[in-house]
C-alpha cells in the first residue's frame, strides 16, 4: 500500500501534469465502492477546472473550481495510470479525461480502491501536520494500553502512517513496536515525534530523487529495517520479523521495550 511519502510524491507529480486543466468527462467503470450516483459525480465535476491535488492522510484530494473535491484512496493494490485520448488500463475503477485529451485512471485488480465525492473531514491530525505535536502525541499514548505500533497505524488517531513506515519510525526512535503505549516515558515520546517527522521527510526526498516522475506503486528499497533483503540494521543488529496475519513487523533488539 502506498504510504504518506509515496502519496506526497504522487501529488506533486500529478499537480505538474493536470492542475489547471478542465475536466471533460469522469467515467466510473466499477461503482461498487462509489457512495454517490454516477450522474451526481458527473454533474459535480465535469466542466470544472482542476485547481489542486493534495495528499490528505492516505488519500489524494482533487480540488475543482466549483468547490467540489474528488477523493481517491488506492487501498492496498490500487494504481494511478496516465493516458492520452483513450484509457486501455485493465481493472479501472474511475477515469478522468481532461479537455486536452490527457487523462488519469485509478485501477485495482482487487476492486478495493475507491473514489469519494467531497470526503468527510476527519478529526485525526495528519502525521506531518502542526497538530501532530508533542502535546497531542503524549495525550494519545498516555490513554492507550495498545502496543505503540498499533497506535501509529490507527488512522483515527494519526493519519498517513502505514505498516512499513511505522517499523522505520520505531527503529529510528529505538522504541520496540511491542511497547505498551502508556508506559513510554516522556523522553521516548519526544524521540518518537522526532522520528515520525524525520523518517517521513527523508523518505519523500529519497523517492523524489530516485523516482522523480512516479505516480504509482511503493518505493521501499531504501528502508533500513522494513526490508526483506536486509539482514541487519545499519548499526549491525540482526533484523527480526514477527507476523500477525498478513502484516509483518521488522525490528531489532536495539529497540527499548516499555511494558
Amino acid at each position: 500500500m502506498p504510504e504518506l511519502p509515496d502519496l506526497q510524491v504522487f501529488s506533486k507529480n500529478l499537480v505538474k501534469t493536470f492542475v489547471g486543466k478542465t475536466l471533460k468527462t469522469v467515467s466510473v467503470r466499477n461503482k461498487k465502492k462509489l457512495k454517490v450516483s454516477v450522474s451526481k459525480l458527473k454533474r459535480s465535476l465535469e466542466g470544472q477546472k482542476l485547481l489542486d491535488i493534495r495528499r490528505v492522510g492516505k488519500e489524494l484530494h482533487f480540488e475543482f473550481s466549483g468547490g467540489e473535491i474528488l477523493g481517491l484512496h488506492l487501498m492496498l493494490r490500487g494504481k494511478l495510470v496516465k493516458f492520452e485520448v483513450e484509457n486501455n488500463a485493465k481493472y479501472t475503477i474511475v477515469e478522468l479525461l481532461f479537455a486536452d485529451d490527457t487523462g488519469l485512471a485509478m485501477t485495482d485488480f482487487q476492486g478495493q480502491a475507491n473514489a469519494t465525492l467531497n470526503p468527510e473531514p476527519r478529526d485525526a491530525p495528519d502525521a506531518m501536520s502542526r497538530e501532530m505535536n508533542l502535546a497531542f502525541l503524549k495525550d494519545q499514548l498516555s490513554k492507550s494500553k495498545a502496543i505503540v505500533k498499533n497506535v501509529l497505524l490507527d488512522q483515527h488517531i494519526i493519519r498517513g502512517i502505514g505498516n512499513a513506515y511505522a517499523d522505520e519510525i520505531l527503529w529510528d526512535a529505538r522504541i520496540s513496536p511491542f511497547s505498551v503505549s502508556n508506559k513510554i516515558p516522556e523522553f521516548g515520546v519526544k524521540a518518537l515525534l522526532r522520528s515520525i517527522k524525520r523518517v517521513l521527510q527523508k523518505a519523500e526526498k529519497s523517492i523524489l530523487k530516485n523516482h522523480p516522475n512516479i505516480i504509482s506503486g511503493e518505493v521501499r528499497d531504501f528502508m533500513l529495517v522494513h526490508n526483506p533483503k536486509t539482514e541487519s540494521s545499519p548499526t549491525g543488529a540482526p533484523i527480526q520479523v514477527k507476523s500477525a496475519g498478513s502484516r509483518k513487523t521488522y525490528y531489532t533488539r536495539e529497540q527499548k521495550l516499555f511494558k
